[in-house]
Parts: C-alpha cells; sequence; structure tokens
C-alpha cells in the first residue's frame, strides 16, 4: 500500500522509534502493517481501548493516519476513515466496559508486570473522584488511564446510557478529531517535512497530563505523610507534658503527706 511506502520513506526509525519499541511510533506500525495499514490502524486503536493494552500509540497514530490521507499515501475517503475510526474507538471502550461490568473488581486484582501497574487503577481513580462520569471523555487524551477509565467504570457499574453518552462524546473528539486535524494540516510543506517531529510533540503533550496528576499524587502524598508526622510529634510532646505535670503533682501529694 502506498501508506506503507510512504512511512518507509519517512524513516522507520524516527524520534519515536528512538525513544522507546518500534512498535509505538506510529510510522514504524504503518509500515509493518504494509498493505493491511488500514486493518492495522483501526485494530490498534480498538486494542488500546477494548482490550486492557494501554501501551500503544493512539493519538500519534490518528493524527498520522489522517496526514497520510490528505497526501494520498492511504488510499481511502476521508469520511469513510473517520467512520472507521469512531467505531473502533467506541466499540474499543464498550467492550472494556462490559468486562468491568461482568468480571468486577477482580480485573484489577493481579501482580504488577510490564504492560499492568496497580498505580494505573490509582490514577484513573484519581480522575474519577476528579471529574466523575466526565473521566471517560478526559480519559480519552490521557495514555494509559483512557484503557482503564471504561473498564473502571464498568467496576463501578456507571449508569449505562450515560457511559454511551460520554463514551461517543470521547470518541468522536478523540479519534475525529484528531485524525481530522492529521488532514488538514497533512499537506502543509512544514507538516509534510517534519511529521516526525510533530508526531514527537503529540506523544509528548498526550503524556502531560498524566504526568502533572502523578506529580500532585506524590505531593499530596509527602503533604499527608508531613501532617502524620507533625500528629504524632504532638501527641508525643503532649504526652510528656501530661507526665511532667503527673510526676510533679504526684511529688507535691508526697510532700504534702510528709508534712501532715
Amino acid at each position: 500500500m502506498p501508506g506503507a511506502a510512504h512511512a518507509a520513506s519517512l524513516g522507520a526509525a524516527g524520534p519515536v522509534a528512538a525513544l522507546g519499541p518500534d512498535w509505538m511510533d506510529p510510522m514504524s506500525l504503518i509500515e509493518r502493517f504494509g498493505d493491511a495499514a488500514l486493518v492495522g490502524i483501526v485494530v490498534v486503536i480498538f486494542v488500546e481501548t477494548g482490550l486492557l493494552f494501554p501501551i500503544l500509540p493512539g493519538d500519534s497514530l490518528l493524527f498520522t493516519a489522517g496526514a497520510l490521507v490528505a497526501q494520498d499515501s492511504l488510499q481511502i475517503s476521508l469520511p469513510v476513515l473517520l467512520a472507521l475510526l469512531f467505531a473502533a474507538a467506541f466499540l474499543g471502550d464498550q467492550t472494556a466496559y462490559l468486562i468491568g461490568r461482568t468480571v468486577g473488581p477482580k480485573v484489577f486484582d493481579r501482580p504488577d508486570s510490564r504492560f499492568f501497574k496497580r498505580k494505573y487503577i490509582d490514577q484513573t481513580n484519581a480522575y474519577f473522584e476528579k471529574y466523575g462520569g466526565r473521566t471517560i471523555v478526559i480519559a480519552r487524551f490521557v495514555p494509559i488511564v483512557r484503557t482503564y477509565a471504561p473498564v473502571a467504570a464498568g467496576v463501578g457499574k456507571m449508569h449505562y446510557r450515560h457511559f454511551v453518552g460520554f463514551n461517543a462524546l470521547g470518541a468522536l473528539l478523540w479519534a475525529v478529531g484528531l485524525t481530522w486535524l492529521g488532514y488538514l494540516l497533512g499537506n502543509i510543506t512544514f507538516v509534510k517535512d517534519n511529521i516526525e517531529a510533530l508526531v514527537l510533540l503529540i506523544v509528548f503533550l498526550s503524556v502531560i497530563p498524566m504526568i502533572v496528576e502523578v506529580w500532585r499524587g506524590r505531593r499530596a502524598e509527602k503533604r499527608a505523610a508531613a501532617l502524620e508526622a507533625q500528629i504524632a510529634a504532638d501527641a508525643a510532646g503532649t504526652g510528656g507534658e501530661h507526665a511532667v505535670t503527673e510526676g510533679t503533682t504526684a511529688v507535691g501529694h508526697e510532700k504534702d503527706g510528709k508534712d501532715a
């Protein structure tokens, strides 16, 4: 497929691939998919959102797909591509929600591994505590959290109609929005000449919310630990004062007894 050839011409080992495994680089992925590039892109979006596999380049892959269509490197009409990616994103979250609702909390009851860590669940829960049902929309733009948010919604038995509404809006803004953005910018000379750098920028921007949440969480933990230490110190100091007071009182009583 021309898309694979175009990706190869841009260089499979771009700056994104240099920072991690090849399958995190959308250009490398598209090149590997070859003639099945379109199918591969749709499958990646579905898997990242629906099958609890969080380490995939969703944001950058959507943008790249749109740019390649604009450059006629993927031979498919934009409306069809947008419809397929919307369906993949929407059905992915629906699948994850059903997994969480069917399996329940034990879906998260497993040891940490390369692709699953307990902190991912904690980060997702922090989003729900802060944003409620809107997390389903917001999480679309936060790597890792977008994978676990629909599962957590299922585990928490969010009202199905509410979930479907948030899911549809999130899929529209994320899958359609980022792909359309790539299409609009894809024929700009600067974008054509620097697409790898732009993809790297998208990857960087997409992880900023997660970094901020981690930083806030750690700061909150430090504050809580400092508060606990202060309370313990105050309690110890109060206990010492009581001991001194009781000792002084006892000596006073003993002296009064002798005087009597």
